[in-house]
């Protein structure tokens, strides 16, 4: 039997409304990797995430 793959539930901005940075501008590398570092499970979970999604969409272009 196929084992089905868990979707990624992720809250859109909750990183970025937690550091208190601007929708739209990008968190810096450097502060991303203090943060995989941080006491909190839930905070780290979602700097990891936040480091692997910047290299999804890497070489396509946007769409308009």
């Amino acid at each position: 039997m196929a084992r089905r793959r868990r979707r990624i539930r992720v809250k859109k901005g909750a990183l970025h409304r937690q550091l208190g940075i601007r929708k739209g501008r990008k968190i810096p590398v450097s502060t991303l990797r203090r943060l995989k570092r941080s006491k909190s499970a839930l905070t780290r979970k979602r700097a990891t995430f936040a480091l692997n999604a910047r290299k999804w969409r890497k070489g396509r272009r946007r769409r308009k």
